[in-house]
C-alpha cells in the first residue's frame, strides 16, 4: 500500500524511460528463464495496473492477475470490522495458490533485486522436481539493504555449514546510528549488527508444496492474532516455522547481485541514479523495452 513512501511504489517511475522497479524484475526474470508472470494485487488497483503495468509485456510473456482481499480467508474466518490492514505476505502467496502448480519465485514488485539473484534461484528450481518442500531464498548482506532515510524491517537468517535455513528472525526498526548497525525494537531493548549477516529481501524460490502447510499456519495465525488489527503474517516467519518444524528445508543461495528498494520517498532518487547508472553501464537498454 506505500503507506511509508505515500503512494504505489508500484507505478511510480524510476528509470530513465518511465520503467518502474517491477519492470526491471519481469525484464531479469525473463533473462533468467521465467515463462510467465503472476501479479499480486489489490482489487481496487486493478484497471490503473493493468494499464499502466501489465499491457507492457503484452506478447512478451504469459500474464494472470491474482487478488490479495482481506476476506479471503480459510473457511470459518471473517474480517474484523475494524481491520484496514492486509494480512501480509505469506496470505498474499497464500491467495495465489490456484494460480501457481509448479516451482515459481516469489518476489516484492517495489524492489530492485539485479539479475544475478534470478539466475541464482531459478537454476536452483529447475535442479529439484518441483513438488517437493525443499525451497530457497536470495541471501542478501544486511549492510547492503539499508536505508539513509529511516529504518527498515529485514529477516536475519542463522545458516548452517550446509548453506540451509536455521532460522529467521523478522526484525524491525533496524538503522543506522554512529556508524553502527541498531535495531531499536518495540520493547525498547537495542540490538547492534556486524553488517554481514544474510537477510532475506522476500526473494523466495517455492514450490506448490508450501501452500498446505501455508494454510496450516494462517489458520493458526488467525485463532491468535485476528483481533490485533495491526498483525500480519509473514512469509519469512511461515518458512522459518516450517524450517524449524522439520517440514521444509530452505538453502539460502549467497548473491553478490545489487539491491535496492524505495521504503520513503527521499530513497527514490538514489534508486532512479543507480538505474541510470545501469543503463549507462550497458547492463540494461534504453529504453528497457524496445
Amino acid at each position: 500500500m506505500g503507506s511509508r513512501y505515500g503512494g504505489l511504489k508500484q507505478l511510480d517511475p524510476m528509470g530513465p524511460s518511465g520503467e518502474t522497479l517491477l519492470d526491471y524484475s519481469v525484464y531479469d526474470a525473463l533473462r533468467a528463464g521465467i515463462t510467465r508472470i503472476v501479479f499480486l494485487i489489490r482489487k481496487d488497483i486493478e484497471t490503473e495496473f493493468r494499464e499502466k503495468v501489465g499491457s507492457r509485456y503484452d506478447g512478451r510473456i504469459a500474464v494472470d492477475y491474482v487478488f490479495q482481499q482481506l476476506d479471503f480467508l480459510p473457511e470459518g474466518f471473517s474480517v474484523p470490522p475494524e481491520r484496514k490492514k492486509p494480512w501480509g505476505t505469506a496470505h498474499a502467496i497464500w491467495c495465489a495458490r490456484g494460480a501457481l502448480s509448479g516451482p515459481f519465485l516469489a518476489i516484492n514488485a517495489d524492489d530492485f533485486y539485479g539479475l544475478r539473484s534470478y539466475e541464482v534461484v531459478a537454476r536452483f528450481l529447475a535442479a529439484g522436481d518441483g513438488t517437493s518442500p525443499r525451497f530457497a531464498m536470495a541471501g542478501y548482506r544486511l549492510s547492503n539493504t539499508l536505508s539513509d532515510h529511516g529504518t527498515v524491517a529485514r529477516g536475519v537468517c542463522e545458516v548452517n555449514g550446509a548453506g540451509q535455513l536455521v532460522s529467521i528472525i523478522e526484525c524491525t526498526g533496524i538503522g543506522q546510528e554512529n556508524g553502527e548497525i541498531v535495531q531499536q525494537a518495540p520493547d525498547g531493548s537495542r540490538q547492534i549488527f556486524r553488517g554481514d549477516e544474510a537477510v532475506s529481501m522476500n526473494f523466495w524460490g517455492l514450490t506448490p508444496a508450501v501452500f498446505p502447510m501455508l494454510e496450516s499456519q494462517l489458520t493458526d495465525f488467525l485463532r491468535r492474532e485476528s483481533g490485533d488489527i495491526k498483525s500480519e503474517f509473514y512469509i519469512p516467519m511461515a518458512l522459518g516455522a516450517m524450517v524449524a518444524g522439520g517440514s521444509a528445508t530452505l538453502d539460502v543461495l549467497p548473491t553478490d547481485g545489487e539491491w535496492f528498494g524505495v521504503t520513503y520517498r527521499e530513497d527514490k532518487p538514489l534508486v532512479t541514479g543507480a538505474l541510470a547508472k545501469l543503463h549507462a553501464s550497458g547492463a540494461y537498454p534504453t529504453p528497457l523495452w524496445t
